[in-house]
């Protein structure tokens, strides 16, 4: 009984840090996509996980950069020694795989097929793109209180660090804006502004406006992309059983899979 209950704290740990790991090209996490297959503690400081993409030819580097953050994020756990991380039904599955799992680099692997890609490259893009959707809906919770433009700009780090919303998902997207914030160094000091561009440059009330329409198309490009990965998984895969208490993946054509536990 106490095994059981100290495994399920420990699978509890393991979703947590699942739910860090981003759809790069979504800002969505991977776990509220549905990518995760099964994850199982198969050992010791050993852990398992498995996971799945809307479709077969989704692109490796995306791909990569999930398989990596998820190896990552795991292995934060102190209590982890090692993730095995493998992807199902993709193309480029064996190599990500092997690459992944022994560190290898995405260059050395994917060389033909992706010659001269820079990962750090494409990490900064969706990490932009992350910003300015989470900056977006910030500005939009801030102007539904009651903000001008004006003050919303005008917006200091220190002052910004205490505001609460009272919808759950922009009070969700405020602590996620906050920490892009901080982790770029766009915002360091308390009088700093808390609402800049990507590149750290304050926002002049005439170009607000101008300003909205790009983070408006950004949203929108998003989240078009995000429904069209639900629908191709939807149309791929069967979706999770979440009738009973623990939600369990069913038939994916590949027999009875070992999921231990699933959320």
């Amino acid at each position: 009984m106490e095994h059981a209950l100290i495994q399920a704290s420990e699978l509890a740990d393991i979703w947590a840090r699942l739910d860090l790991v981003m759809d790069p090209e979504l800002d969505e996490p991977v776990t509220d996509m549905g990518f995760i297959e099964a994850v199982s503690i198969t050992g010791p400081g050993e852990v398992a996980v498995s996971f799945r993409l809307p479709t077969y030819w989704c692109s490796p580097n995306f791909a990569f950069l999930m398989a990596e953050a998820i190896k990552r994020e795991i292995e934060a756990l102190p209590w982890v020694v090692q993730a095995v991380v493998t992807l199902q039904d993709h193309m480029a599955a064996d190599e990500m795989n092997a690459a992944v799992n022994s560190g290898a680099s995405f260059g050395s692997v994917f060389a033909e097929l992706h010659p001269g890609e820079d990962l750090a490259e494409l990490r900064e893009k969706f990490e932009i793109k992350a910003f300015q959707r989470r900056q977006e809906v910030v500005i939009k919770a801030l102007i539904a209180q009651g903000c001008l433009c004006e003050e919303v700009v005008a917006l200091t780090l220190a002052d910004f660090t205490l505001i609460d919303f009272a919808d759950p998902e922009d009070q969700r997207q405020r602590g996620r804006y906050l920490a892009l914030l901080l982790v770029r160094g766009l915002a360091a000091k308390s009088g700093d502004r808390a609402i800049v561009t990507c590149q750290g440059m304050p926002i002049a009330v005439e170009d607000f406006k101008t300003y909205m329409g790009l983070l408006r198309s950004v949203r929108i490009n998003m989240e078009f992309s995000g429904s069209l990965c639900r629908g191709l998984k939807a149309s791929r895969y069967k979706e999770a059983d979440l009738t009973g208490e623990v939600p369990i993946l069913v038939d994916f054509g590949q027999g009875n899979l070992p999921i231990q536990i699933c959320r």
